[in-house]
């Protein structure tokens, strides 16, 4: 009765909770789980993110979090509050294992039960306290953490899952298993995205379609799924991810006038338009 009850305390104060999923890595799963966070933060939410992606903790160096240590209180683990603009009216905070890691460079070579067992407490031991939506960045692929995370999740009633996907057959091949998976753990999937569908040239701003394009709606037409939408490449945003700095504006405040904002607001408008109940 333990393992139902303690996830479900920890995340009491939670609305809604998202898992971004994807086949395989290399899609950019973690620049869709980041942008996602600054969308609905900047949309006025109270957000939380959760890196479980065990095997590339990268969302600490995406939100310029890289200097910062999580905190241990009575509650539980503190959330690492990322700057957002005094006029946003939303926050965001994140946990991350890239946090207890001395070095970016460093790799985490653990087995299966260290991993479940890594997973198991971030869901039980973070002090979130009331976040309107709770994402969480899982590893790729269907593995042991992907399992272990459903079970973990199983009774907390997430609203369910963004599969990221690119334009290239290997990848929305892989994606089949992600969707026969979810299927599988009875995972609600929210929709499909097909990240890196083209490439906006930052002097002429004219879009390309480097990887080709149209494979997520059609994976999303075969298996009766929701298409989100398509996220292109933009140089920009990197820019922004790699030049943050404590004495320049925010990467919140630096996404909000991206054209990447703009797109990103008519895909989560897809995931609220559903109307799922909130948990709380």
């Amino acid at each position: 009765m333990e393992d139902v009850v303690s996830p479900a305390q920890s995340l009491s104060k939670i609305k809604h909770i998202i898992l971004v999923l994807s086949g395989k890595g290399g899609v950019g799963k973690s620049s869709v789980t980041t942008q996602t966070a600054l969308t609905l933060c900047n949309m006025g939410l109270k957000v939380g993110v959760l890196d479980v992606d065990l095997t590339g903790p990268s969302l600490p160096r995406m939100f310029g979090l890289e200097n910062r240590s999580i905190m241990q209180s009575r509650e539980g683990w503190l959330p690492v509050s990322v700057k957002v603009p005094v006029s946003c009216k939303g926050s965001l905070s994140v946990v991350s294992l890239g946090f207890l890691l001395d070095d970016r460079g460093n790799s985490v070579v653990w087995r299966g039960p260290k991993k479940t067992a890594m997973i198991k407490q971030f869901i039980t031991d973070v002090a979130w306290g009331e976040l309107d939506y709770l994402i969480i960045d899982t590893p790729p692929g269907t593995s042991d953490e992907h399992i272990s995370l459903a079970e973990q999740l199983r009774w907390c009633k997430p609203d369910g899952a963004i599969i990221v996907t690119t334009p290239q057959n290997v990848a929305v091949a892989d994606v089949k298993k992600e969707i026969n998976f979810c299927r599988k753990v009875e995972l609600n999937i929210l929709g499909i995205v097909e990240n890196m569908s083209g490439f906006i040239c930052p002097h002429c701003a004219e879009c390309t379609n480097i990887f080709s394009s149209g494979g997520g709606k059609r994976l999303a037409d075969q298996f009766s799924v929701p298409y989100l939408g398509n996220i292109p490449i933009d140089p920009r945003f990197v820019e922004m991810v790699e030049n943050q700095g404590a004495s320049k504006p925010s990467l919140a405040e630096l996404y909000k006038d991206s054209s990447l904002f703009e797109i990103f607001q008519l895909i989560l408008r897809k995931v609220l338009d559903q109307n799922h109940p909130p948990r709380v």
